[in-house]
């Protein structure tokens, strides 16, 4: 049971959700300080129901930019015969765009820029996995009558099967969790019927729920046990990626359902996907110059640095990469900041970039 008491933050609690207004958010931030803030969001995610939703985290015309830009990318690669499947449905029941967020990057890195200098995403993230956090992005697309997944968890252990996670001992099952913040942003407005995210809150901390999850009794607790949490254009939802869950059956008559799903990991982990954060610092670079001289503040910058550019030192070749301060060496995020002080013009900063990889890889 969540009880309202303890998110004292929340505009209101929802089938046992905290719901979140970002402006309230906004403000709190400024008025009580970000660690209190963030200590109401980590706890929320962790020993209480495994879910907050912050409703306008995003500014719709952002969203209706970069929704465009998705649309586009998914059409081409229709068109040129590229098959996407899904982990947790059936084939065809849904459209994929895996690593939107390079492929966003690099399409229009103006888009880019202004969607993951979004406050709401880096507050979260940096409560649940610190500085230096590794985005992701794959985006979703529920037609009409598409049909729903089938409940489970997430990353890491969540994608192997039963035998395979059985292997790893209990405090693995515990950590697992802690080394990613699973979120989505509502690219549509979603009402029920059109199927948004089914969850059950608080069975994140339900131990062996890695082996549970595939068991079909487990199911069916879920099937009658889950709640599904209405969206806006523009709300995003963080949640425990131990939390059961699932993308509901689009019912609706013509609502194709687009979510952005955002797997934000732990600098100390592995992402999903592979990407090629030098190439997308380079993309970034000229718009993030534009934007600082425009009077963008360092806390709008930072939040696209840290989307975009590595903020941990290793794995690298000690023998090249020697440390300069402290007992590590730089990190790209750094250089992006340099180049971003100091107003460099983009081939000095492809030039180090380059330069550093070489001393990464030896």
């Amino acid at each position: 049971m969540t009880h309202p008491a303890q998110y004292p933050r929340a505009r209101a609690v929802v089938s046992n959700v905290p719901i979140y207004a970002s402006p309230d958010l906004r403000r709190f931030t400024e008025l009580q300080g970000r660690r209190e803030v963030q200590a109401e969001m980590v706890y929320a995610l962790l020993d209480g129901p495994g879910i907050v939703v912050l409703e306008r985290a995003f500014e719709t015309r952002i969203v209706d930019r970069v929704t465009d830009c998705f649309a586009r990318l998914i059409s081409h690669e229709k068109a040129i015969g590229m098959s996407r499947g899904d982990h947790f449905a059936k084939p065809g029941a849904n459209e994929r765009l895996w690593d939107a967020f390079s492929k966003l990057a690099l399409e229009s890195p103006e888009d880019f820029v202004d969607y993951y200098a979004n406050d709401m995403i880096a507050l979260v993230a940096q409560a649940w996995l610190g500085p230096g956090y590794q985005l992701t992005s794959q985006v979703n697309v529920v037609n009409p009558g598409g049909a729903a997944q089938d409940i489970h968890r997430d990353y890491h252990l969540g994608f192997m099967t039963t035998d395979q996670a059985s292997r790893y001992p209990a405090q693995v099952h515990r950590l697992s969790p802690l080394l990613t913040l699973q979120g989505a942003v509502a690219h549509c407005d979603m009402p029920v019927e059109s199927g948004p995210t089914m969850y059950v809150p608080h069975s994140q901390k339900y131990l062996p729920g890695y082996l549970a999850w595939p068991l079909e009794r487990f199911r069916d607790y879920c099937a009658h046990h889950h709640v599904q949490l209405p969206l806006a254009k523009g709300d995003a939802v963080f949640f425990n990626p131990a939390l059961f869950h699932a993308a509901g059956h689009n019912r609706s008559a013509g609502t194709r359902r687009m979510a952005n799903l955002l797997q934000i990991s732990s600098p100390f982990g592995r992402a999903m996907e592979n990407v090629d954060r030098d190439t997308l610092t380079r993309a970034a670079f000229p718009v993030l110059l534009e934007r600082k001289r425009a009077g963008a503040d360092e806390e709008w910058l930072g939040n696209v640095v840290a989307a975009c550019a590595e903020g941990y030192p290793f794995p690298t070749n000690l023998d090249l990469d020697v440390p300069l301060d402290g007992r590590a060496p730089g990190t790209p995020a750094e250089t992006l900041w340099r180049a971003l002080r100091e107003e460099w013009a983009p081939q000095v900063l492809e030039e180090e970039i380059i330069a550093a990889a070489g001393r990464r890889r030896g």
